[in-house]
């Protein structure tokens, strides 16, 4: 199949965000066998868009409504996916979906791969401050899934681009995990209040979405 073929496929189910990456640099982290990591030649990365009215929503902690869109997003990648990497295995290659949330250990931050890492390779963004993958158009809030796949596609070109003078995300993180430096970002800090969120029934799930509220794209938010 075709790079420009995969792609029409993906936007017209849905994707808002299409990119190819060269894995390279990052296979080797996979939590895959070495002999599956050989026959891979590229990640596709699709995004989906979340609904900002859903997150406009969102104040001190998440809703209810926001966890049960995060599971349908979550969801509809899944099925995209599965529906790509079907139509890839039908034309004789090899492709394997990797599911949306796919976190083995939320402490460790240990997950088959990095979707955010793919997305970079694919050109769809940066990480921000908020560590999560900005993009210029889309900000934070959408959804990532990988398709691994053996086909030889044109990888899309890194971006060269970060948050600039954007600190909306360091502003309203009610735990002060965001820093000015990306790298600086308190993962222990983030991981605790999801866990408190979840202690008090707010919601099931380590999500929050109050960074991700904040950070609505690059061309409306940087002063």
């Amino acid at each position: 199949m075709l790079k420009s073929e995969i792609k029409k496929i993906c936007l017209d189910e849905g994707a808002d965000l299409f990119g190819v990456a060269d894995i390279g640099s990052v296979s080797q982290d996979f939590l895959f066998s070495d002999s599956f990591k050989k026959k891979i030649k590229c990640a596709i990365c699709l995004g989906v868009r979340v609904s900002e009215a859903i997150l406009e929503e969102i104040e001190d902690q998440p809703t209810k409504i926001y966890f049960h869109h995060y599971r349908t997003v979550n969801m509809f990648l899944d099925q995209l996916a599965l529906k790509i990497a079907i139509k890839i295995q039908r034309k004789g290659n090899l492709a394997i979906p990797v599911a949306a949330s796919q976190i083995v250990d939320w402490q460790k931050q240990d997950a088959h791969l990095s979707h955010k890492k793919i997305g970079i390779l694919a050109g769809l963004g940066w990480i921000g401050r908020n560590n999560l993958l900005v993009n210029e158009k889309l900000g934070s809030q959408f959804r990532l899934v990988t398709i691994l796949t053996d086909l030889e596609l044109k990888p899309d070109k890194v971006l060269e681009k970060d948050c600039g003078n954007c600190r909306l995300c360091v502003e309203v993180c009610p735990v002060g995990a965001i820093k000015d430096r990306p790298e600086e970002f308190d993962h222990m800090k983030c991981f605790d209040k999801l866990k408190e969120f979840q202690k008090q029934k707010v919601v099931s799930q380590y999500i929050c979405g109050i960074c991700v509220k904040a950070c609505k794209g690059k061309d409306k938010i940087v002063a």
